[in-house]
């Protein structure tokens, strides 16, 4: 029996951990998976041994707050390994938290295997040193990724990312409508806030006030908000309460993607939902808001003008970017009302939307399991 540990740190590492696992696991049944894990990996098998919301901290401020119990929970797992060694150590993203483990136990002569370059391009680019010392090989998800670890002297595979690999590329907007029951003639607002509390709670009022705003001009709009648990859905439910109960604002208790596909245009907080409204080809905007103090310390480490994977992608601005200061309703609706009624830009989007899909779709899991497989010969 192979042993391999993996360390997810929130929803999306989930979902790639749990699509690696599988195609690991047609390869390798004999594999067991033992870490930290989600829903999704451990429906896959994964004995978690710390629940992952521990992991599932965004913002310097808010780490410094669980920063205590962090380092406590790293140095219980760090023992656990070392107490029962494991052939192989993948790290699924959560970069702050896995390199410094990967990093003990490369040391201790565990091979590591990281899923997911951090963005050094944009962020920090001296943390490339930093990871050749933890990291055995890396499994990056964009195409310009390789030759910054290949400068570093770090073994590194372009795997593409597994969203354009589930994703169509030519997206089903009736049949995402008929899952939802809207009609096929109804103007959708998909609003995505965000998927941890603390981000819902800083997204929630704005994107009613916006969403009152559109309503003005389009009293046909129907908006749609997917939320995944009871504390995110209340934090939003509170915002309606308190600005808008008459608007036609439908929570959804996940079809993050059934909403996105069915929508005519996206208003999201930048992360991973951006890359999936991008492979969806819809048109959106952008924005993000955190504590102020945060947002400073951030702001000074940007080596780039663009925070949203789409952007960044193309290489420039496909969609607008409304942070912080400038993420404001009265923006945010304009910015919107500017997106749908441009038929030439949105023509655009769809194609430079089209181009990241192709260049994405690699048979990621395949490519990824194969990559870690020779370090198991």
């Amino acid at each position: 029996m192979l042993r391999i540990g993996i360390v997810a740190g929130e929803a999306s590492g989930d979902l790639l951990g749990s699509h690696l696992m599988q195609a690991l696991k047609l390869k390798r049944p004999d594999i067991e998976f033992v870490g930290i894990a989600g829903p999704k990996m451990m429906a896959e098998g994964a004995l978690s041994l710390f629940p992952i919301e521990r992991l599932s901290v965004r913002g310097y401020i808010e780490v410094l707050k669980h920063l205590f119990g962090l380092l406590r929970l790293r140095r219980k797992l760090l023992k656990y390994y070392l107490k029962n060694r494991p052939d192989l150590f993948i790290g699924v993203d959560a970069p702050d938290f896995n390199f410094w483990l990967e990093k003990k136990l490369k040391k201790n002569g565990i091979k590591t295997i990281h899923y997911v370059s951090p963005s050094i391009w944009a962020w920090r680019k001296n943390r490339v040193n930093k990871i050749k010392h933890a990291v055995s090989h890396m499994l990056a998800l964009f195409p310009f990724e390789p030759a910054l670890y290949e400068k570093a002297g770090i073994a590194v595979t372009y795997v593409g990312h597994p969203l354009a690999d589930i994703l169509p590329i030519l997206p089903d907007v009736v049949g995402a409508r008929e899952i939802l029951k809207i009609k096929a003639s109804a103007m959708v607002v998909a609003m995505l806030p965000g998927s941890r509390q603390s981000e819902v709670a800083q997204h929630a009022e704005l994107f009613v006030k916006t969403a009152k705003l559109i309503y003005a001009e389009y009293p046909e709009a129907l908006f749609l908000v997917p939320l995944i648990t009871r504390e995110t859905r209340q934090i939003f439910e509170l915002a309606i309460f308190h600005e808008a109960e008459s608007l036609p604002i439908q929570i959804l208790f996940g079809h993050a993607h059934d909403a996105m596909e069915a929508a005519d245009v996206v208003i999201v907080a930048s992360g991973t939902a951006t890359l999936e409204a991008a492979l969806l080809k819809k048109p959106m905007v952008i924005t993000y808001r955190m504590p102020n103090l945060s947002w400073q310390l951030l702001k000074r480490m940007r080596l780039q003008p663009y925070i949203g994977l789409p952007n960044i992608l193309a290489g420039k601005f496909v969609v607008p970017e409304l942070l912080q200061d400038d993420s404001t309703p009265e923006k945010l609706a304009e910015a919107t009302i500017k997106l749908m009624s441009d038929s030439v830009s949105l023509a655009e989007i769809k194609d430079e939307f089209t181009k990241i899909h192709y260049a994405l779709k690699q048979d990621t899991a395949e490519k990824a399991a194969n990559a870690i497989l020779a370090y198991l010969k």
